[in-house]
This record gives structure tokens, C-alpha cells and sequence, in this order.
């Protein structure tokens, strides 16, 4: 089949960002922060950004862009006139089922934020009749998102199909229209909502808890979350990087790509922030409530504020195209491998994976909080499970071996990849690869280990 490129390399940066910015920086971050008391978090998060996320982004986009293919056939072909062994395929295979597992959670989450915007517009969430208590969104939570497995069901799906409408506009054609249209609209979305926020009289209390670094929270659990954020919000490990790389032109630097997407990850993550810590603190808003942060905390930072009601919508408008930018790359690693492995039309593997994830994924997560509450996976709900197992198992695993494939497979042809477009970073190339072959790795299986125990033992 002919292989389509993208339109430019900055058109791919967009892509890439999108894919990379998701919940992970809006709804996963800033929860993150509030659990691990502020400043420390942010700041190990942005050194972890820079000593594993940017080298493992260009482990990823030298892998996918040397063999032009699927995540599963990346780890093929030959390296020095001799064929790699099949066996490396199963780190391919362990991205896209990583990929399903994360799919199979994402959607419901975006058939969460539909629900809230419906309910907003429709009046079911009323912003603008007085100040909120906790109890009343607490309530609105559990009555809108656990109690109604109907309704839920139903945006979800929604959700889900107006991924398909973008998908079937073709693999680069469908992700640039997407890239071109909600990247710029999100930032404006951001931007207006930190301008808003940063206007609040007690913004600065806020500012304070969420840039000053208390040492005294620096422990090795916060490392472990700040190093699993890093790869959630980079998608690392779930075939993502590995398909849209497979469509850059030869002749584009890999090196300026990977460390642009990783500033520009970490300062959407870091704005994110500023989209919320002022307000928690001007409304008196306890920042740690965790996941739920932005469902049962922010409607009641919303019906404190004049205009509450469009911010609200503004926020929520904003987190929908965040998971947008993020659903669809995903959806396109599983679709590609699908497409090239099997032949099929590429209609008929859209329908086949979305179809597949929303049978065996979405429905079970939609179902977890109630008719299938009492089903559990290693002590966990069903939602919690393909949450923990993607994060801590596939998503690490599949990193240190694309990393291991990379310095102890690939060796000088890798450096060769990602030195095309490059070779004015020829140093920092040499650099990265000794990098990457010795120290990269024994960092990724100290992390697997520990969030192995804490998820699944400790």
C-alpha cells in the first residue's frame, strides 16, 4: 500500500501534540499536583519531562520512522544484512493492546464531559443560582455518572462516533484536520481560562501553592507518579508515537521534533495549572481531591464566578477537544497495525476497532461504578483495572524494550535515523544513544517494579 506523509513537520508537531496534551495534562495532571502537595510535583515532573520523556519520545520516533510501517512490524526487518527476530514483535503487540487498554477507559471519560455540557446547557447542572455546596456536586456525580449507566452508555458512544466521522477522512488527512483546528482552539480555550482565572483575588494563594516547591513532599511515591504521568501524557508505550512517526518524511529532523513536543507538552501541562490552582484557592477549594478534581471540585468554583456558567462550558469545551486530539492518534496506532497486518479495508478496521474497544472496553468501564460493581480485577473495578494495568504494566514494558531494541538491536542504525535531518545534533545524538542503551532502561525497571508493588502487591 502507498504510505502517506505528512503535509509538513510542523503540521506533525501538532499532531504529536495533540496526541501528547489529552487528560493527561488536563485532567490528569492537575489532580496529580493537588495529591502531592503543589510545587514539588510540578517541578519533578518538568525534570523528569526532560531526563526520560524527551529521549524515550525519540527512542519512539526513530523506531517508527525507520521502518515506515505498523507499531507491531517497527520492531522488524534486518540490521546489518541479517533479519531481526519475530520475537520483538511482541513489544509491538504489547503497545497496541496497552492502546486498547487505555481506549477502553478514555472514551467513557470523554462520555463524562459530554454529559456535563449537556447538562449545563440543558440546566440539569445549574451554575447560576448561587454558590454550589460540595455535597450538591457530589451528589450531581454520583447521580449523572455512576447512577446512570444508560445515559453515560450513550455519550459515550457519541463520543466515540464523532471520533469515527474524523477517522474515516483518512490516517494523515483525518489527524491534520484534527491537529490544524483543535490545537489552536484548545490554546485559545486555555488561554482564556487562565487569563480568568489569574483575574480572581486570591489568585495569588494559589499561584504560591502550585509553583513553591515544598521539599518536604519529595518521596519515592511521587516519583513513581511523576514518572508515570510522564509517559501518559507523552503516550509512550501505547504504539501512538510509533504510527504517527511512521509517516514523517526522512529528511525531517526527529531531534528538534521530539524536543519540541516534550517542551510543548510540559507547558501545556504546567498552563493547566494556572487554569485551576487560583481558583480552587480563591473559593476556598481543597486542591487533593484527586480524580475528581474537575467534576465534583470545579462546578463549584464555576457557580462562584460571574458568568460561571460560560467558563463552565469553556472548560469543559476544552477538556472534550484535549481528549479529541489524544482519542484519535490512539485509535489510529490500533487501526494502521490492523489495516497492514490483515489486509482489510481501512473502513472496515474502523468499525472493527471501535466497534471491538466499545463492546469489550467502553460498555464494562461505563458499567463499573454500578451493574457491575460487584466484578473486580485484582481487588480493583473494571475502569480501575484497565487503568492500572495499561499505565504500570504494557505502557512501561513496551517502553524499556522499544529503548533495549533501540541501543542493543537497532545500535548504529538507529543513530543513522535519527541523524537524518539532524546531523547538526550529531553530539547530542551520540549522547542520547549512550544514553538510552545504559541508563534509560534501569530507570524504567526501577519504576516498573515499584508501581508494579504499589499497584498490585504493596
Amino acid at each position: 500500500m502507498n504510505r502517506q506523509s505528512w503535509s509538513s513537520q510542523f503540521t506533525y508537531i501538532l499532531a504529536v501534540a495533540g496526541a501528547t496534551v489529552g487528560f493527561g495534562a488536563t485532567w490528569r495532571f492537575p489532580y496529580l499536583v493537588g495529591q502531592n502537595g503543589g510545587g514539588a510535583y510540578v517541578l519533578v515532573f518538568i525534570i523528569a519531562m526532560i531526563v526520560i520523556g524527551v529521549p524515550m519520545l525519540l527512542v519512539e520516533n526513530a523506531i517508527g520512522r525507520r521502518a515506515h510501517t505498523n507499531a507491531i512490524d517497527a520492531f522488524g526487518g534486518e540490521v546489518n544484512g541479517k533479519k531481526i527476530s519475530k520475537l520483538w514483535r511482541i513489544v509491538g503487540y504489547s503497545g497496541i493492546v496497552g492502546a486498547f487498554g487505555i481506549m477502553a477507559y478514555y472514551m467513557v471519560i470523554g462520555g463524562w464531559v459530554i454529559d456535563y455540557i449537556y447538562s449545563i446547557i440543558s440546566g440539569t447542572l445549574s451554575l447560576g443560582g448561587g454558590v454550589l455546596s460540595a455535597d450538591v456536586t457530589a451528589s450531581f456525580y454520583e447521580e449523572q455518572i455512576n447512577g446512570s449507566p444508560i445515559a453515560i452508555s450513550i455519550m459515550t458512544l457519541i463520543f466515540v462516533l464523532i471520533n469515527y466521522i474524523i477517522l474515516t477522512s483518512g490516517a494523515v488527512k483525518g489527524l491534520e484536520l484534527a491537529a490544524k483546528y483543535l490545537m489552536p482552539l484548545l490554546f485559545l480555550l486555555m488561554l482564556g481560562m487562565v487569563a480568568r482565572n489569574l483575574s480572581l483575588d486570591g489568585a495569588l494563594q494559589g499561584i504560591k501553592y502550585y509553583l513553591t516547591p515544598d521539599f518536604s513532599k519529595i518521596s519515592s511515591g511521587l516519583f513513581i507518579d511523576v514518572l508515570g504521568q510522564v509517559f501518559f501524557a507523552l503516550s509512550l508505550g501505547f504504539a501512538t508515537i510509533l504510527t504517527l512517526s511512521s509517516f514523517v518524511k526522512k529528511d525531517e529532523s526527529l531531534v528538534s521534533t521530539s524536543v519540541f513536543t516534550g517542551a510543548l507538552n510540559t507547558l501545556i501541562a504546567v498552563v493547566a495549572g494556572f487554569m485551576i490552582f487560583p481558583s480552587l484557592f480563591t473559593f476556598g477549594i481543597e486542591p487533593n481531591a484527586g480524580p475528581n478534581l474537575v467534576f465534583k471540585s470545579l462546578p463549584i468554583v464555576f457557580s462562584s464566578m460571574t458568568g460561571g456558567t460560560i467558563f463552565a462550558l469553556m472548560f469543559f469545551a476544552l477538556l472534550l477537544f484535549a481528549a479529541l486530539t489524544t482519542s484519535l492518534p490512539i485509535y489510529e496506532a490500533i487501526i494502521t497495525a490492523l489495516e497492514e497486518k490483515t489486509k482489510l479495508k481501512r473502513q472496515s478496521c474502523i468499525l472493527l476497532t471501535l466497534g471491538v474497544i466499545f463492546v469489550l472496553g467502553n460498555i464494562p468501564c461505563a458499567l463499573s461504578s454500578n451493574v457491575l460493581a460487584d466484578v473486580r480485577v485484582f481487588g480493583m473495578s473494571i475502569f480501575d483495572a484497565f487503568d492500572n494495568i495499561s499505565a504500570n504494566i504494557f505502557f512501561v514494558l513496551t517502553s524499556l524494550f522499544s529503548a533495549l531494541f533501540v541501543g542493543w538491536v537497532l545500535g548504529a542504525e538507529a543513530k543513522k535515523e535519527v541523524l537524518r535531518g539532524s546531523e547538526k545534533y550529531a553530539k547530542i545524538v551520540d549522547f542520547w544513544f549512550v544514553y538510552v542503551k545504559f541508563i534509560v532502561p534501569f530507570v524504567i525497571l526501577v519504576v516498573f517494579i515499584s508501581s508494579f508493588y504499589k499497584s498490585f502487591i504493596g
